[in-house]
């Protein structure tokens, strides 16, 4: 598929692919701990949480509680869907107990090693989504702004998200079978054909989201049932999380899948989901997967790019144009030297916050190899609940930035090349792939919303009475 046609799926995705139909199955995520009778009730008890995510502890909750509350009424779709959620649950608390991995028969790939915070439970979970998970997409709303964006560049994989839900086989044509609900707006488009540029008022995007939300509450009766807390917006741009602040019950209570994780922004680890921001210069990542052998590397550190935020500022102030002992650090290359060819040729890479802390250099390190060094405060790494980035990865601090070649030549020769090492193999979660595979960049997203999924239980008030 060419990628920069993904923008008109919408013509292609839906009615006319009829293998759709079929439950949709996601991916499951192992390290979570998932507490579903305990916790906080709120939002008139229409729904509970059941415990912010802990990835030593497990599930605690007896899968057929739900089955039993009611054993005099016929249960309702919402109740047979939290007694599958429950059964999940127990499934994944079981594996994730488990000394060895019973699950091997996978035939395309079986977590392992310490790249995963517990890879019994991950691949127990994967499975389970797989099994289970089913996604509803509202069909209100007409493009360019809804169910469609851009799929290429540093925010195209907002666009290639929104491409995969319409045409993808876990959907659920039916919103009764659905786990989550998916509002199915850009961000990127939003801003494009309604904000004008230099007035500086967002008015006229908050109320194109408002009305939506409006639209599907007179339409459907999820958003009500649960206020927002079983459906989930997808957004890279920067302003993604400004602008869920236009519908307080999309910004308090509903799955917020970020490009821009910021915790002291707002984000949640417990209820909002991190996305990698990745470059996509043409919309797929050919020519940008692989590099050498750690031996074959021979810059230490390297960075390029401008003062965009204080973060960079600190660093260039520092470190700008110091080349000893293997330090590469540039606001621009000198003409002739190509960029990725600098990040294969060198040991560690430079992941800076600019203006916001999503960047897409995390991700082209683990492309081509080199060890990625986060210089970012506050930011909630993706798929943190699954991977342990302390093997693949290195954190400093931006107040440790003038100790920064210190830190980096103090790690030993034997722990670099784990890190490398570890960095290769979890590359293949990163990897956007048209169509997209399992344990891909689209299923680990998919994953991480289902975990959040695992995390609430929501009621079915009528049915109570």
């Amino acid at each position: 598929m060419d990628a920069k046609k993904c923008i008109m799926n919408r013509g292609w995705s839906s009615s006319k692919l009829p293998w759709l139909t079929p439950p949709l199955i996601i991916i499951i995520l192992s390290f979570i701990s998932i507490h579903p009778t305990i916790s906080t009730s709120f939002l008139n008890n229409r729904y509970t949480t059941t415990s912010n995510f802990s990835l030593s502890s497990s599930v605690k909750s007896n899968p057929r509680r739900i089955l039993s509350s009611f054993p005099n009424k016929k249960q309702s779709n919402l109740q047979r869907i939290e007694a599958s959620l429950a059964q999940a649950r127990a499934a994944i608390k079981k594996a994730a107990s488990m000394a060895t991995n019973n699950s091997i028969d996978d035939p395309d790939y079986v977590p392992s090693g310490s790249v995963y915070r517990n890879p019994n439970s991950f691949h127990r979970s994967y499975l389970e989504m797989e099994k289970r998970f089913k996604i509803f997409v509202y069909e209100e709303g007409d493009p360019p702004i809804f169910h469609s964006a851009p799929c290429y560049g540093i925010l195209g994989l907002e666009g290639i998200f929104i491409n995969d839900m319409e045409i993808s086989r876990f959907r659920t044509w039916d919103p009764e079978k659905a786990h989550v609900y998916f509002l199915p707006f850009s961000i990127i488009t939003l801003i494009n054909y309604v904000y004008i540029v230099g007035s500086h008022d967002w008015n006229p995007m908050y109320n194109t989201i408002r009305d939506y939300i409006k639209v599907i509450n007179q339409n459907h009766p999820y958003w009500n049932r649960s206020h927002g807390a079983d459906h989930f917006m997808f957004a890279c741009h920067d302003w993604g999380p400004v602008i869920s602040r236009s519908v307080p019950y999309l910004y308090e209570n509903s799955i917020r899948a970020l490009c821009n994780a910021n915790t002291s922004e707002g984000f949640k680890l417990s209820r909002d989901v991190s996305i990698p921001e990745i470059y996509l210069p043409h919309g797929t990542t050919e020519g940008l997967l692989g590099g050498p052998p750690p031996s074959k590397r021979k810059i230490l550190v390297f960075f390029s790019g401008g003062v965009h935020g204080y973060i960079r500022e600190v660093l260039l102030k520092h470190w700008e144009n110091k080349t000893e002992d293997g330090v590469k650090i540039l606001k621009y290359l000198p003409k002739g030297e190509d960029y990725n060819q600098q990040v294969r040729n060198s040991k560690y890479c430079i992941c800076a916050s600019g203006w916001e802390v999503a960047s897409p250099r995390m991700v082209e390190a683990l492309y081509m190899g080199c060890v990625p060094v986060l210089v970012k405060d506050d930011y909630a790494k993706p798929f943190s609940d699954v991977l342990n980035w302390d093997t693949f990865s290195v954190d400093i601090p931006t107040k440790n930035i003038p100790q920064l070649k210190d830190i980096l030549m103090a790690i030993p020769q034997r722990r670099y090349i784990r890190l490398q090492r570890n960095g290769v193999q979890v590359r293949k979660h990163f990897v956007v792939n048209l169509p997209s595979k399992r344990y891909d960049v689209f299923h680990m997203m998919l994953h991480s919303i289902w975990l959040r999924r695992l995390n609430i239980h929501i009621r079915d008030m009528d049915n109570e009475m």
